[in-house]
């Protein structure tokens, strides 16, 4: 079967910087529905439209066509006192932006009585390489068309 609208895809993956230098290895097959439903980066699933099982790809993606550009409004220091105990470099904090939207702040640095938070994607601004496989192509149940993701092995579980 070949990879087309309404069809589920599940694929191993690794990322790596421009550079070669690899960033993440998924061990664990990841399915996506395919078709535009916003699963997977639009680019990848540009890609991998007409393939079938087996393919493999390496495929090098802009920023723009990744996770963006940096966003450098998205960098903010806030008072330690506005946080809850506990607070670690490398968590995650969850706030809402001007515009009402929930947005996640990494937090980056902690120095003295001041937090430092990025609200960008890790991989924001970076060139990325990513090696597919389609290890499987399936037909979408209409349950999954419906909720417009994947449901069961590998997919979202309700």
């Amino acid at each position: 079967m070949n990879i087309t609208q309404d069809t589920v895809v599940t694929l191993t993956y690794k990322v790596a910087d421009a550079k070669g230098l690899l960033i993440e290895n998924v061990s664990e097959p990841m399915a996506y529905l395919h078709g535009g439903y916003g699963n997977t980066l639009p680019k990848i699933e540009a890609a991998l439209d007409g393939q079938a099982t087996g393919y493999t790809t390496t495929l090098q993606l802009e920023p723009a066509d990744a996770f963006g550009l940096r966003d450098e409004s998205l960098v903010q220091t806030i008072p330690r006192s506005q946080f809850p105990p506990g607070v670690k470099v490398g968590g995650q904090l969850k706030g809402v932006g001007d515009d009402g939207t929930e947005q996640v702040f990494n937090v980056m640095k902690i120095k003295g009585d001041t937090v430092h938070l990025d609200g960008n994607h890790p991989w924001a601004g970076k060139v990325l390489r990513f090696t597919l496989k389609v290890t499987e192509v399936r037909a979408a149940s209409a349950e999954e068309i419906t909720h417009k993701h994947v449901h069961g092995a590998h997919g979202h579980h309700h």
